[in-house]
């Protein structure tokens, strides 16, 4: 019983901790305080060539699509989707599951207000308003930098996490420090977006992206070694091709990674007496250096 009661009381002291644990301050209720809240441009001044790739990369627009088209619109368009709210004046950030991987900071740092700013831009075909949401360098470098939080803990305020070297003192306002990441140079890290494939934890699961579980159950059994960053990311290259609005530079990768090869026989078939009729035999082969299946996401 005195064991019991240690352990009760045990609880309720630490209960209270582990309730704020998880806690954010304060959540943006429009999109310009979600936008500064994880603002990235102060990278630009010691940072300017990486910054310049990743303004090119679909990271810096992960909710426009391809070719700049507003590829959410359905979750704000009542009957579109299971998501989609019958007004958008009553969004909330779970009508928004693509929050999860293409403005993850949504899901931590917003509150439903902005959601509802969201519907009502991507109703009005808003694309000044819906490009302002990046997937900044904050996002990658502090939020999504720690994926074993129950050991490691929440990514700290004011650090930075990188792949390569601690800095004691980081010459920015907010971020004063950098950690070196555990994970920023593994495949890991780039799965927690190009995922596994079902999203099963909603209520609605839905298909998405396979990259990842494509990478881990095909591609590594089959005795490959490198990892996204190392296909990708060369010389830290923060594009992460392909940018898929550039067709020449797509067209380029994709036929290094893909070869086809096409035989064909043409012969006549003698059905009857004096009927010829042209056929056609045509054998193809395709083979895939890339570390996934394509197409994916």
């Amino acid at each position: 019983m005195k064991s019991l009661k240690l352990l009760l009381v045990l609880f309720l002291v630490v209960l209270p901790f582990a309730a704020g644990a998880g806690q954010t301050e304060k959540k943006a209720k429009t999109i310009d305080e979600l936008v500064e809240m994880y603002d990235s441009s102060g990278c630009k001044d010691c940072h300017a060539e990486i910054y310049t790739q990743w303004e090119k990369s679909h990271h810096a627009r992960p909710l426009m699509g391809v070719k700049g088209g507003l590829m959410l619109t359905p979750l704000a368009t009542k009957g579109a989707t299971a998501f989609s709210p019958d007004d958008p004046q009553r969004a909330t950030i779970k009508n928004f599951p693509c929050f999860k991987c293409h403005l993850p900071q949504a899901l931590i740092s917003a509150e439903d207000s902005v959601a509802v700013e969201l519907a009502q831009a991507l109703v009005a075909q808003d694309a000044t308003k819906v490009a302002k949401l990046r997937i900044t360098c904050t996002v990658c470098h502090n939020a999504r930098a720690i994926i074993h939080k129950r050991e490691l803990g929440e990514p700290e305020k004011g650090v930075l996490y990188s792949s390569k070297k601690d800095i004691d003192a980081h010459p920015d306002k907010t971020f004063t420090k950098v950690k070196k990441s555990a994970i920023m140079k593994n495949a890991i890290f780039c799965g927690q977006c190009h995922g596994l494939g079902p999203n099963l934890e909603f209520d609605q699961p839905f298909q998405c992206a396979n990259l990842y579980g494509s990478y881990l159950h095909s591609y590594i059994p089959a005795g490959g070694t490198h990892t996204c960053q190392e296909c990708h990311m060369k010389k830290g290259d923060h594009v992460i091709a392909p940018n898929f609005n550039d067709d020449k530079q797509t067209s380029e990768l994709l036929a290094q990674a893909i070869s086809l090869d096409v035989q064909t026989l043409g012969y006549e078939w003698l059905r009857k007496a004096k009927d010829y009729t042209p056929k056609v035999v045509v054998n193809t082969k395709i083979t895939t250096t890339a570390g996934h299946r394509i197409p994916d996401g």
